[in-house]
């Protein structure tokens, strides 16, 4: 105890800018993020994935790094999100159960706190707090920035260090806790799996660890499977059927034919159970040898429970009238033959003649008679159909399309030729005892390259765009629309601001080439710890935004507005640096220099302006009129909704 000075006291020093920045940001960032109460653009998509941890469902996340989506689950977990909602389409209105705050608030705070970041970014460069906090108010005004600001987990610290390599190191450590999510993935799944949880998760809710439970890896004739949907657009599901038949007549009108509804269901079931038929025989079980399925073999399907044929006929779909309906074949002795024959097309297969595989092959199933491709639509059924997802028979199918491909996920050989003793069958576990099981790391190296092997659908969406197009923000983006007024949400930037950072940067990279051009012949404008600032402001901000933004010019998907907010906030970051440096060793008197800063008072001006006009659509209220919305278009590109009345 005698090396314990007493007394013992704590100093604290409260930077009460930072303290204000940061309070600005997260009002601006929190402001209304409950409003709308309904779904919002990829809310439509990601949303299903929430559902899917909520409820324990294993899929396989083929749209980009699981630990993002798994934080956005923590939002849904801590506000009490059963699941249990339909993430259909864009406008759906929130039921009570889905907690609206707690989904959105993650991805606003951690936008709220890259704002103080940027702030103390530019000080640790070695730039004035008055340039950091002009910055930052371009932040706080820039309203794509403040709509959809990327997901960041910026690295805070107690006491800030001045040296400028060590902020740059924190600074890049940061960025690449966001670029590196799916390795902090990885961990995730090691650490459950020495926990003893990883394995019996997987084996609990299904997928690809069903392999090493003793399921045949070929499928034959007489197999008894589950359809799974290769996409998850708008959620996984299970080729379904169930002891109900379509309206006679829907309310629009339009008759059906009243056979046996097939749908998409996006949950375990015994109804989900499905038997290959070999359309020349009548066993309902595998032979010995077991006869595999190949690529171009005609088959039946016969649905377990109910001993109906999948089938599709000239009879338009429920929900999509131009497609086919799909049903299970009742035989109401009218003029409606049987179509009941399917061709399967291996689409990855390797040769022509290659056996059809559990999880492993992508099958689309061609209808004999029409050949129509079996497909989920996307489309919810009514109540009728109990709000699952609707199967059509597709006639004008092109290229490759996930909503048209299945996995077989679970299968056994049926052994069963009576329907009672079926049925017992059908409700047993798949699970088989084997004496040889695949190790952790197979399992886990199986899993990641079916995840990095998965193909994206070859589709142009609505609002997709081109990085040309990113820099003149000559695109934007609809989120929502409300039901009955003018009220919109749009991905639309502040223009003062980019066309300023636009600015900013070519001034930038023209400083540099004539200061290094000049240095080589011995001529030095600036001193030499002004040029080492300059230079390593632009190895952060110009790096920074090259890095986030060239790339996308090598990629084949499908791009978004969005994808540029990375690189936009590092050109902003440059607009200061700029500024300062014009200020400091450029402007030589004191006239130039007051007409300068007369100038940048302008430009702050016509930033909140611009901010103040556009508003209406990042918040998505007050609802403006036709007139109001059409001034707004201040390019000829934009896609402004104008609603007719």
């Amino acid at each position: 105890m005698q090396c314990v000075k007493l007394p013992i006291s704590v100093r604290v020093e409260i930077n009460l800018l930072l303290l204000a920045v940061t309070g600005l940001a997260l009002v601006t960032r929190l402001y209304g993020i409950h409003f709308p109460r309904a779904v919002v653009f990829d809310e439509v998509y990601y949303g299903q994935f929430l559902s899917l941890y909520m409820k324990q469902v294993f899929f396989i996340d083929e749209s980009g790094p699981p630990f993002g989506h798994m934080v956005l689950a923590l939002g849904a977990y801590l506000g009490g999100f059963d699941g249990n909602f339909v993430w259909n389409r864009i406008g759906a209105e929130y039921t009570s159960n889905v907690p609206v705050w707690s989904l959105r608030v993650i991805p606003a705070l951690a936008g709220s706190f890259c704002i103080p970041l940027a702030y103390l970014l530019v000080v640790e460069l070695g730039y004035s707090h008055f340039s950091a906090l002009g910055n930052i108010l371009k932040y706080y005004f820039d309203l794509k920035i403040l709509l959809n600001f990327s997901f960041q987990q910026p690295l805070l610290q107690a006491s800030v260090s001045h040296d400028p390599p060590e902020i740059v190191l924190k600074y890049f450590l940061s960025l690449s806790i966001l670029k590196t999510v799916v390795l902090l993935n990885i961990f995730v799944e090691t650490a459950l799996h020495f926990s003893g949880f990883f394995d019996n998760w997987i084996d609990k809710t299904g997928g690809l660890a069903r392999i090493t439970q003793g399921q045949p890896l070929d499928v034959a004739l007489g197999s008894q499977v589950t359809l799974r949907t290769v996409s998850s657009k708008p959620v996984p599901c299970w080729l379904h059927s169930h002891k109900v038949n379509y309206p006679i007549r829907y309310e629009n009108g339009r008759g059906s034919s009243h056979q046996q509804q097939v749908t998409c269901y996006p949950f375990k079931d015994v109804n989900n159970w499905w038997i290959i038929k070999d359309p020349g025989r009548h066993t309902l079980v595998v032979s010995s040898p077991p006869r595999p399925v190949r690529h171009g073999d005609i088959i039946q399907l016969l649905h377990g429970m109910t001993s109906r044929y999948l089938n599709t006929h000239d009879v338009a779909a429920p929900m999509s009238p131009h497609s086919q309906e799909v049903s299970g074949y009742i035989d109401f002795n009218v003029s409606m033959p049987a179509q009941n024959l399917w061709r399967v097309d291996i689409v990855n297969r390797e040769s022509d003649r290659e056996i059809w595989k559990t999880i492993l092959s992508e099958v689309r199933l061609v209808h004999v008679n029409t050949s129509a491709v079996l497909k989920l639509s996307g489309a919810s059924l009514p109540e009728w159909g109990f709000k699952q997802l609707e199967v059509v028979g597709d006639k004008i199918y092109k290229g490759y399309q996930q909503s048209g491909m299945w996995n077989v996920e679970e299968h056994r050989y049926g052994r069963s030729q009576e329907q009672k003793e079926r049925e017992l069958e059908l409700k047993s576990p798949t699970h088989s005892d084997i004496k040889r099981n695949l190790t952790f790391m197979a399992k886990f190296l199986e899993l990641q390259w079916k995840m990095l092997t998965v193909k994206n659908e070859e589709s142009e969406h609505k609002y997709s765009s081109s990085p040309l197009e990113w820099i003149t923000m000559d695109t934007n983006i609809a989120y929502w629309l409300h039901p009955s007024s003018n009220a919109q949400i749009q991905l639309i930037g502040n223009i003062v601001n980019w066309t300023i950072a636009n600015l900013a940067l070519v001034v930038y990279c023209l400083m540099f080439l004539t200061y290094l051009l000049r240095r080589r012949r011995k001529v030095e404008d600036i001193p030499q710890d002004s040029w080492e600032q300059l230079v390593l402001a632009g190895v952060v901000c110009v790096g920074g935004w090259a890095v986030n933004y060239l790339p996308f010019f090598l990629m084949e998907k499908t791009l978004f507005l969005y994808h540029y907010l990375p690189a936009l906030t590092f050109k902003i970051l440059q607009i200061p640096i700029v500024v300062e440096h014009l200020y400091i060793h450029v402007l030589k008197s004191p006239a130039q220099r007051k007409a300068f800063g007369v100038v940048i008072l302008a430009v702050l001006c016509s930033v909140y302006v611009s901010y103040h006009n556009l508003s209406p659509l990042t918040y998505g209220q007050p609802a403006l009129s036709s007139d109001e919305l059409a001034a707004l278009r201040w390019r000829e590109s934009w896609d402004i909704l104008l609603r007719k009345r």
